[in-house]
């Protein structure tokens, strides 16, 4: 049992009462006559729009209407009463597709039980709906309901109750059976099941849907299905299947336009539509306005096909078009792609402080481009740069991300990624240390005195507080609370006794507080006697058991000494030994300057502006009067930072790391050194990259993760208590590399009683460093001192060790070496012992000497014969068993092949020569048959036997000489006695002259010499009239066209470009050249030329003005026709140097290898192959060029036009 509800997304329509769509049920039940009143339902089944509850469904699903995008719920109520147990309930979209957990996570099912009324309320919720899941909804009850009398059947199967009776409150068994009434029934449930049965076809889909669905290519079906939420994809593709789409032929258009059309950002693209009627008028539309022609739209008309062009495609071009012939129209959309976005400047890791403005910048290689910025993997945007405090900004190509107060928080990893590319880099965000440049002082004031507490520290922006035995200080009228730069002041006008206690200053932030205390001097009212001794009350902040104070360099020092005494006393300040005792006491008198003394009545005050290193030392304050005197005195220790690490420098580089050392400071500041800090950058940048946060106590350091074959420089920082000294000097540059890996495959190639020869392959990895070279050892089995063979470094992968002791067993090695030192040994796996090695004499005979070998006279005979034997075998050439005439013959012998050379061949010089080659009793021997021919002499006794009608008998003698060669034929030859000229093979036209008949031979490769002239002879012939042909005048005539049309270029400015084509034509074509549809008159800067068709317009000294659209129009009587191009100027660049090659490898300008091209094959590649840097000699035959598509030696740059090879 199921019940059907329909779902519609595009319009609210609601369901009229009473309809439902069972699966065997029409959905909408035919109006009869007499209605029977309704029963009573139960409440929780009552609705607008629900039927009347009959059956098991108590209340069946309503139809829904909801926007796109929103939720939408389908309810039905189940009566418990009549199942015999719990239901299953199944829902189903369309004809056949269930909906369960396959279905996606937007569909949802809920079931609940009311066990009072015995009433099952099950609900399919859809989620965020889309237009695709507009349709039929079904809900299947899968339990079957408790048995009940089936209804009355007649013999055919109909139903018996689908008969009424017919009259008014009579009973079912009286009356007549209404079978008009069956009848109309029957049609109303014939047109619902056809109805139901189209609906099911249709798959719940739209209509609009399916007109896409038949307009697609098939690729595109399961992108539309997902798009749409269409999730019976069998059915859809069977329907599809059975529709047939019907072509309507166009009356206008004979080629419409392609569906969609592509393009890269930057290229152009031709939309082209072929039409029926060349005189109809074609308009062309973007995205419904009409286009104009111009330099950018440019209409062309070819025969009956109209072209569009779009040059320099953007953005602003990815539309619909549309082209226009009267009523008709065809459709097309462009596609404009963009190019992908390279990185050109990466981003660079950054080490900073809190509060610090920092910048990340990145440069990528086109303007406008879209790159997206992530920070530990999560993606920064623009909406969350107000709560994060950062910006985006961008500069032309640079993209910059800015912190204007970076935080702790703000340090991480960060990406940047674009279409074609992404990089990366580290941003560390350190907490400033506060230092304390300046500490407070404690304070003895008497009353009615100011009292100012003074501190200064490291970092002008920090603020902070001052306290009172723990009780925050407020300013007031007596109070005052300054922060000027780096220093805080506290000053208390007019103390008084309640001033006096613990004062502190508390920086905010930090974990740090300042303090000092506030004693108040009471003045007793005494009796004092007229004359007291002078009393220094020295009250000293910092003191040690010495008496002494320490200062940091560069900050201020003042000594506040209060002295007592009547009359009052006069203060003197020395530096030095004890006043008086030596001469070396160094007084201060003077009141104003860096070191300057203050005096007042009760106390003398010692100041010292920024103290120096100098100013350490004993200092005495010493007061008289007439009473006595008093002297005190205080060491002054001035600290400072220390003096920068000496010595830096690098002993020892590896694949990426590299060994610092340095020695300590001469001068420690005072304090001890407690560590030292390390710092490295590439050489060039300026960016500084810390190497430790914590201090490094010892003099020796590894640095690690760096990149090979790069240049970097170091440097160190020493640390002291006060702080951390200036840099040390750079390091020299310096380059981590490796040594290369060992030789490969190390084998002996040739072993004699004194030496031996080696050979080996190149190292598997070698690295940045390069190798310079190999070293070659050995050592006598059972040894292992290992002695040097070269003691320069050789160059090939090939060497022969000399002197060695005949008979020993001797192992070898090979190690590679560069600027990082020695390899890994490649040894021989077996000792080598020796001993020349006996090779029995062999001669390799080449093919083509194998059978007789025939030169002509005065040619050169060069013979060269390889041979193989060991030791040098003894090599004899021999002619008829007697040694060969050295006169004539040269002959030149070496360890591997043998020459046989005659300058001028003669006759006299065929033969057969034998070669013999021996070695102690074994020999080897080859005969090389030597034929020298030149040509046969004439043939004799040449004479005419009979002559008959137009034929002739001749007959002669072969000849004397036949020129060292068999004669293989002859040449018969005819010829008119009044003109002499000759006819081969057959008679010449004309009437009955006399003949001379001569004969040739054939000889060798050459023709014999003529015979002499026979005595003419007399052959008749017949009349013979000549009746030229008639020949029609061929009309040569043709409209222009472009044999070679123009190319795009791309010139760096400042330099002349040549555009060229060819056109042919006759009568010869008007020539026209236009720039951006313009024609171009007598400028000075171009120049035209037309050589036999051969098109040229040269531009002289080309600026980015120049740049655009040129054409060449060629017009004469039968047409006209029309060739572009397009050329793009560059800003001008410094031109790369082309790498030095060996004289054995020319390189064409572009990095490609020299090509192995056949005759006449020019290279696609950048340059010519023979065409080097340095215009070596090419290796290509006559008309060849440098390296094609096709060839392997193929280099990595981009070429720009080498010369020829």
């Amino acid at each position: 049992m199921c019940s059907t509800v329909n779902v519609d997304f595009t319009a609210a329509k609601k369901a009229p009462k009473g309809k439902e769509a069972p699966k065997d049920a029409p959905k909408e039940a035919p109006k009869e006559a007499p209605a029977e009143p309704p029963k009573e339902a139960h409440p929780e089944d009552q609705s607008p729009t629900a039927e009347e509850p009959t059956g098991v469904f108590l209340k069946k699903p309503d139809s829904v209407s909801v926007e796109t995008g929103k939720d939408a719920v389908v309810q039905a109520k189940v009566n418990g009463k009549e199942l015999q147990g719990k239901p299953t309930i199944k829902w189903f979209k369309g004809k056949w597709q269930e909906l369960g957990s396959k279905s996606g996570a937007r569909f949802s099912f809920k079931e609940a039980h009311d066990a009072a009324s015995n009433v099952y309320t099950v609900e399919l919720h859809i989620g965020k709906v889309v237009l695709g899941d507009r349709g039929d909804y079904r809900a299947h009850l899968a339990c079957p309901p408790l048995l009940s009398p089936a209804p009355r059947q007649d013999a055919s199967g109909q139903s018996l109750e689908s008969f009424k009776r017919t009259g008014e409150g009579k009973s079912d068994e009286a009356g007549e059976l209404d079978f008009s009434g069956l009848l109309k029934k029957r049609e109303v449930v014939e047109e619902e099941k056809k109805k139901k049965k189209k609906d099911e076809d249709d798959l719940g889909i739209p209509p609009e849907i399916w007109e896409l669905l038949k307009g697609a290519k098939k690729s595109e079906y399961e992108k539309i299905a997902f798009q749409y939420g269409i999730t019976d994809l069998r059915g859809m593709l069977k329907r599809l299947k059975k529709a047939k789409v019907e072509v309507k032929k166009s009356a206008a258009f004979v080629t419409k336009l392609d569906p969609a059309y592509q393009v890269d950002r930057g290229n152009k693209v031709k939309l082209v539509v072929e039409i029926s009627d060349p005189d109809l008028p074609l308009k062309w539309y973007k995205n419904g306005q009409e286009i104009k022609p111009s330099s950018k739209y440019v209409f062309e008309n070819v025969g009956k096909k109209r072209i569009l062009t779009i040059n320099k495609c953007t953005l602003a071009d990815d539309a619909a078009y549309e082209v226009a012939v009267k009523d008709e129209k065809c459709f097309t959309e462009l596609f404009v792609k963009e190019p992908p976005v390279l990185i050109v400047t990466p981003l660079e890791d950054q080490q900073v402080f809190v509060g610090d403005r920092v910048e990340m910048v990145v440069e990528v290689s086109e303007e406008g481009a879209q790159v997206m910025w992530l920070k530990d993997g999560v993606e920064l945007t623009r909406e969350d740069s107000y709560k994060a405090r950062y910006r985006f900004k961008k500069d032309g190509k640079r993209h910059i991300l800015i912190y204007s107060d970076v935080t702790q928080e703000d340090g991480g990893r960060y990406k940047v990624m674009t279409n074609g590319g992404e990089c990366e880099a580290d941003l560390i965000v350190e907490e400033k240390q506060l230092e304390v440049l300046q500490d407070i002082a404690d304070l003895t004031v008497k009353a009615a005195e100011q009292a100012v507490f003074k501190c200064e520290v490291s970092d002008e922006k920090v603020t902070g507080k001052w306290y009172k035995n723990g009780v925050e200080v407020r300013p007031s009228k007596r109070i005052t609370i300054s922060h000027i730069g780096r220093f805080h002041k506290l000053v208390i006008d007019d103390v008084r006794p309640e001033d006096e206690g613990d004062y502190t200053f508390v920086p905010d932030g930090y974990a740090l507080s300042l303090s000092a205390k506030l004693n108040f001097l009471e003045i007793k009212v005494e009796y004092v006697p007229k004359q007291e001794p002078p009393k220094i009350h020295l009250d000293c902040s910092g003191k040690t058991s010495d008496n002494s104070i320490v200062v940091v360099a560069g900050n201020k020092l003042r000594l506040d000494v209060a002295i007592t005494g009547e009359p009052p006393p006069v203060a003197t300040w020395m530096k030095g030994d004890e006043a008086g005792s030596c001469g070396c006491v160094q007084v201060f008198s003077v009141t104003e300057g860096r070191v300057r003394v203050e005096q007042r009545v009760d106390s003398s005050s010692f100041v010292i502006e920024s103290a120096e290193r100098a100013d350490e030392g004993r200092y005495t304050i010493k007061v008289t009067n007439p009473a006595g005197e008093d002297v005190a005195s205080i060491f002054l220790r001035v600290v400072d930072v220390p003096d920068p690490p000496e010595a830096v420098r690098v002993t020892s580089v590896g694949e990426d790391w590299a060994i610092l050392v340095w020695e300590p400071p001469k001068y420690d500041g005072g304090q001890p050194v407690t560590g030292y800090l390390l710092e490295r950058k590439k050489k060039g940048s300026q960016r500084w990259m810390k190497l430790n946060f914590e201090v490094f106590t010892e003099l020796t350091y590894e640095s690690t993760k760096m990149i090979e074959g790069v240049l970097y420089e170091m440097r160190v920082f020493a640390v002291n208590a006060i702080g951390v000294s200036q840099p040390s000097m750079n390091t020299k540059p310096f380059m981590p590399i490796a040594p290369t890996s060992e030789p490969l495959h190390l084998t002996v190639e040739d072993v004699t009683d004194t030496t031996t020869t080696l050979k080996w392959r190149p190292p598997d990895r070698i690295g940045a460093g390069g190798i310079d070279g190999y070293l070659v050892e050995y050592c006598l089995e059972g040894s292992e001192g290992w002695s040097p063979a070269n003691t320069q470094p050789v160059e090939r992968c090939g060497f022969t060790v000399k002197d060695l002791p005949t008979g020993a067993r001797i192992l070898f090695r090979v190690v590679g070496v560069n600027i990082a030192g020695r390899s890994q040994p490649a040894t021989l796996a077996q000792p080598v012992t020796i001993r020349e090695i006996v090779e029995q004499p062999k001669i390799r005979l080449p093919r083509h000497l194998r059978q007789t070998y025939i030169r002509k006279v005065g040619e050169a005979l060069n013979l060269v014969i390889p041979f193989q034997g060991k030791p040098r075998p003894q090599v004899v050439w021999t002619k008829g068993g007697a040694p060969v005439d050295t006169s004539r013959v040269h002959v030149r012998t070496s360890d591997f092949d043998t020459v046989f050379f005659v300058r001028q061949a003669a006759r006299s010089d065929s033969g057969e020569y034998e070669l013999s080659v021996q070695i102690e009793n074994m020999k080897d021997t080859a005969t090389i048959r030597i034929r020298v021919v030149e040509k046969a002499g004439p043939p004799q006794n040449v004479m005419v036997k009979e002559v008959w009608g137009t034929n002739a008998l001749v007959e002669w003698q072969p000849p004397k000489d036949d020129g060292n060669s068999e004669v293989t034929g002859y040449f018969v030859q005819k010829a008119d006695k009044k003109t002499m000229v000759r006819a081969q093979g057959r008679r010449a036209e004309g009437g009955g002259p006399s003949w001379i008949h001569r004969a040739r031979l054939r000889g060798w490769e050459a023709t014999a010499q003529s015979a002499p002239p026979l005595s003419s002879c007399r052959v008749p012939s017949p009349g013979i009239t000549f009746k030229p042909p008639e020949y029609k005048e061929h009309d040569f005539r043709t409209p222009p066209k472009f044999l070679t049309p123009l190319i795009d270029r791309v010139v760096v400015a400042g330099y002349p470009a040549p555009l060229n084509c060819a056109v042919r034509g006759h009568p010869k074509p008007k020539v026209v050249w236009m720039k951006n549809k313009m024609e171009i008159g007598e400028d000075p800067k171009f120049l035209m030329t037309n050589y036999q068709g051969v098109l040229t317009l040269n531009i002289r000294r080309l600026s980015p003005f120049d740049a655009g659209t040129y054409s060449c129009q060629a017009v004469n009587e039968l047409g006209e026709a029309l060739a572009e191009c397009k050329l793009e100027v560059r800003g001008e660049r410094l031109r790369a140097r082309p790498p030095d090659l060996g004289a054995e490898q020319s390189l064409g300008w572009g990095g490609l290898g020299p090509g192995q091209c056949g005759p006449k094959q020019r290279g696609l590649g950048g340059g010519g192959g023979g065409g080097g840097a340095k215009k070596k000699k090419s290796q290509f035959g006559p008309k060849q060029r440098g390296p094609s598509a096709m060839h392997d030696t193929r280099g990595a740059g981009a070429g720009v036009g080498g010369p020829r090879g």
